[in-house]
């Protein structure tokens, strides 16, 4: 029998099995990847969903932090707002209490008598009108009788009211005093509170992957954080509210030395005319 079959047949039949075996070897390779990829795959996804949250913003983890972390965070946070609502009461109070008092004592510089310098406080509130009407007061007692008893009367009263008065300017400075001193250790509390609780979710997942105590590790030093953003502000705003209030004691201290020259001014002219007199 007679061979039909051309060396060109034979050519286009074999790059034919050649393209058919590369195809069928491209495919059992993309195969067999998949098929070790997909359960690698799928095993990290069912490690994520339960074990590592999606959302680590420092929102998300409150959300997932521990009840205790919780409220250690809340409680700092409301102690941060107390911090600064201190600080804007407080400025606005001194503030005007120094305008007052420099008003006061460019009046009581300015010269006069006691008795008009007290008709010009009366009914007053602030700090020097309430030095000005305990010096009438004593005045008054005294029958006016100006002697070194009565500048020592005097001045023991100026004395009880300035220390009443810084007194009621510094309320509320304490409280700076004690977040600025607790607050880094109440957060310190919480991160060693949520970095227990992140070893025994390792201990009770038996595994030690980084990922799954990541989360807790993150949520615990976000609770230092947030007792640091608390503390660092109220020792600086007590520092200056302290310094403030110095500078609001020396006004007040000016005031009673003015009103002491004044009534030394009274018992010189008073000695004067008696010896006028005689």
């Amino acid at each position: 029998m007679q061979n039909n079959r051309s060396p060109k047949n034979e050519n286009n039949t074999d790059r034919n099995r050649a393209a058919a075996w590369w195809s069928r070897a491209l495919a059992s390779g993309i195969a067999g990847a998949l098929c070790i990829m997909l359960p690698a795959n799928a095993a990290v996804a069912d490690v994520e969903n339960p074990l590592l949250p999606k959302n680590l913003s420092p929102w998300g983890m409150f959300l997932n932090a521990d009840i205790v972390v919780k409220a250690v965070m809340i409680g700092l946070a409301i102690a941060s707002l107390v911090t600064w609502t201190i600080w804007l009461a407080k400025t606005v109070e001194l503030r005007m209490a120094m305008r007052r008092v420099r008003r006061r004592l460019a009046m009581l510089e300015s010269g006069g008598h006691l008795a008009d310098v007290a008709r010009a406080c009366d009914g007053d509130r602030d700090a020097v009108a309430q030095l000005v009407l305990s010096t009438a007061r004593e005045a008054q007692l005294s029958d006016g009788i100006v002697d070194d008893g009565f500048k020592e009367r005097v001045a023991l009263r100026l004395e009880r009211v300035e220390a009443a008065m810084i007194r009621q300017v510094s309320r509320g400075t304490g409280i700076l005093a004690t977040i600025g001193a607790t607050a880094p250790f109440v957060g310190l509390f919480g991160t060693v509170w949520g970095i227990m609780n992140a070893f025994i979710g390792i201990s009770e997942s038996h595994t030690t992957n980084l990922a799954v105590v990541a989360p807790g590790i993150a949520e615990a030093l976000l609770t230092t954080a947030i007792g640091l953003v608390a503390a660092i502000p109220a020792v600086v705003i007590y520092n200056h509210l302290a310094r403030v209030i110095g500078g609001y004691k020396a006004l007040l201290g000016d005031a009673s030395a003015q009103l002491l020259l004044m009534i030394s001014r009274g018992y010189h002219a008073s000695a004067a005319r008696l010896r006028a007199a005689e």
